[in-house]
């Protein structure tokens, strides 16, 4: 069941909100999710820019300019625009961002003094951006409301071989974001929890809402067309979509998919695994030759097919090809791509973590399992794989589940937080 916020009123007087900043610092949403810094944060802000734009406000996004000779301003939507603008060399990683952020926020503060914007509210996503929005919420005499979206004491709690220890520097600054911010939004009841135990954030300012999902676009179709159009037509598929970093737990989908073949359940040619995604993070920058090396040593190179990171517009036809979703997050603060697969009717597989604890409902929609047991993802993908009635039962429940999330509400929800800060 969805999560929606339950602390929307305030004995303050309701802001009206007709124009509002978003700072989003290190992931573009002109970029494709599904690679380099591009991943459920991107669609969150597109979708909620795009949703709120609908309701008659105007919203302006405000990133890093992460290539050379990138627009200063584009449409991403009507109503919705992105600015890029400079702050260090566009080819910087994400931790090398934090260092340049008085300088993005320089440029921001100039571009706006110069075209005389005024905004009602700043939206921050990313500890980076909350640092920024402070200082802009400052110099404009506005509120920010402010979302994590991942947060670096949790990671530290679940890193992998090939991860990198959070620096004292991001949980300083998340810490300074939360003591600043005038309201603070979490995707589920963990991630408040998170808030409060790890970071000792003040209960009031913490409002719950979950992220939604796009039901004209994420729907069921048909699996067998949506198979004969990759070449998979007769087979069995399982899938993983998501950023390459040891974080998103590929090598566990190899894994699972391996045992399935060792233990002769599936045979190599009547089965596939796609893994559709890109390198992300200094941890990910080889992960995928890591991925294809492992896919040889276990022996199922032949019936794995590695896909780049794909528009989002592209994804349904992945979900409608596959029979099984794999999720096997070592962490996950939301888990967008759970619910656009539930949304396309497949069951889903996944880490018994963060969001998606609150998405999957267990034996229901799909299964949980611990991180990492790669013998379970395989178990549980064996128990929907060969039994087509509970995977129909499965798919039917998923997209009944799914329905509890939209954009919209999500939007609205948003919409009553800042107009009560």
């Amino acid at each position: 069941m969805a999560v929606h916020s339950s602390t929307l009123v305030h004995p303050k007087p309701v802001r009206a909100i007709r124009r509002m900043a978003v700072v989003v610092v290190h992931s573009n949403p002109l970029q494709e999710p599904g690679a380099g810094d591009a991943g459920g944060m991107t669609v969150y802000v597109r979708e909620i820019a795009r949703t709120l734009s609908s309701r008659g406000i105007e919203v302006d996004i405000f990133t890093r300019q992460d290539r050379q000779g990138a627009e200063l301003e584009s449409r991403l939507y009507p109503g919705v625009k992105v600015f890029q603008l400079p702050a260090g060399d566009p080819l910087l990683s994400k931790e090398e961002v934090p260092a340049h952020l008085p300088e993005f926020a320089c440029n921001v503060r100039r571009l706006v003094d110069d075209r005389s914007f005024s905004y009602d509210m700043i939206h921050s996503h990313y500890w980076l951006s909350g640092r920024v929005a402070t200082k802009l919420s400052e110099r404009w005499n506005v509120p920010f409301v402010h979302t994590f979206h991942t947060l670096g004491k949790a990671k530290n709690r679940s890193l992998q071989a090939g991860d990198l220890q959070e620096p004292e520097g991001r949980l300083t600054g998340e810490g300074r974001v939360i003591a600043e911010a005038d309201a603070i939004v979490a995707s589920t009841n963990e991630e408040r929890d998170w808030l409060l135990n790890l970071y000792a954030a003040h209960p009031e300012k913490i409002h719950v809402i979950s992220p939604g999902v796009d039901h004209l676009r994420f729907a069921p179709g048909d699996t067998a067309a949506a198979k004969r159009s990759f070449g998979l037509e007769g087979k069995k598929v399982l899938l993983f979509v998501g950023r390459l970093q040891p974080l998103k737990g590929p090598d566990t989908a190899l894994r699972a998919f391996a045992h399935l073949i060792e233990w002769g359940r599936l045979s190599r040619d009547e089965a596939a695994l796609l893994v559709v995604g890109g390198a992300s993070g200094i941890s990910g920058i080889d992960e995928p030759s890591r991925l294809k090396a492992l896919a040889e040593d276990l022996s199922i190179a032949g019936s794995v097919r590695f896909v780049p990171a794909q528009p989002h517009q592209e994804l349904p036809r992945f979900y409608q090809a596959a029979d099984v979703l794999l999720v096997p997050s070592h962490t996950e603060s939301f888990g967008l791509v759970a619910l656009e697969g539930m949304a396309s009717g497949v069951p889903v597989v996944g880490s018994a973590v963060g969001g998606l604890k609150a998405i999957v409902q267990h034996g229901h929609t799909g299964f949980l399992v611990e991180p990492d047991a790669a013998h379970t993802f395989a178990e549980r993908a064996w128990q929907i794989l060969s039994d087509p009635l509970l995977r129909e039962t499965m798919s039917r429940l998923a997209v009944c589940s799914s329905e509890d999330y939209s954009w919209h509400r999500s939007a609205a929800d948003l919409h009553s937080v800042y107009m009560s800060c």
